[in-house]
């Protein structure tokens, strides 16, 4: 634990900017009553005290929260496997299926003891979880409409998708690559992200997501789709929009 701690320190002061500093104290979605640290403006730079929730996972844990208070009684897909959110659905759902995506590993197979799926082609039945979630993973999917699609078909009627993604005011999304014929073809100067579950190597962009991603939902089969804000009660928290879309 006190290396642990340790550790969270030294990747905080490397983060530290003196004129962007905060602190206070809200309850936290995960773990309870904690305090919150705002290392500097970016996404990154906020962390609960307690459990390091990021940016991120409080966005989507939030949003869970007010829009499913009680999972008790939920069964939920999440398609990551590690992390503070992760460790809350085991805890509070009534089943919780985590997932990771390697290229090379068979979707539904194991790899470094993690089920690995690729949401293009879900190996898991129809209509098996009342809610999914995913954070920062459709702008890395070259097929976003069928991944889409897939997840509507693992939800039961009725069911929830809440998800973050990098989301633009723009009217339109734009599309930076694609793949064709097994190919990669960059439309735009490539863009990458980092996967801690691949010992941070990059991951393609391959698109910019505007608000028609409303649009989009619908098309897959959702309805009630809307971006939401989750509501915290630190305004200066660098809080993600939420995508929450019901399955028809």
């Amino acid at each position: 634990m006190a290396v642990k701690l340790l550790s969270r320190l030294r990747a905080g002061w490397a983060q530290l900017a003196p004129g962007e500093f905060a602190i206070g104290a809200a309850r936290c979605p995960f773990c309870g009553p904690s305090l919150f640290v705002r290392l500097n403006h970016t996404e990154s730079g906020l962390r609960c005290v307690r459990c390091a929730a990021s940016s991120v996972h409080l966005s989507i844990g939030l949003a869970v929260a007010q829009t499913l208070p009680d999972l008790s009684e939920r069964d939920v897909c999440e398609l990551s496997a590690a992390g503070p959110y992760v460790a809350h659905l085991r805890r509070r759902a009534r089943s919780a299926a985590f997932s990771e995506y390697h290229p090379e590993v068979a979707p539904g197979t194991t790899w470094q003891g993690v089920r690995c799926e690729d949401v293009q082609a879900l190996t898991w039945p129809d209509a098996g979880f009342d809610l999914v979630t995913h954070t920062e993973v459709f702008e890395h999917v070259p097929d976003d409409e069928r991944g889409f699609a897939e997840l509507r078909r693992v939800l039961r009627p009725g069911g929830r998708m809440l998800f973050t993604v990098p989301l633009s005011d723009a009217e339109h999304t734009v599309e930076r690559a694609r793949l064709v014929g097994g190919k990669i073809e960059h439309l735009l100067p490539p863009e990458y992200h980092v996967d801690p579950f691949k010992g941070d190597a990059p991951v393609l962009v391959f698109r910019d997501y505007g608000r028609d991603i409303v649009q989009r939902l619908q098309q897959a089969g959702f309805d009630e789709v809307r971006i939401m804000r989750p509501a915290f009660a630190l305004d200066w928290a660098p809080l993600r929009h939420v995508v929450s879309a019901r399955a028809v």
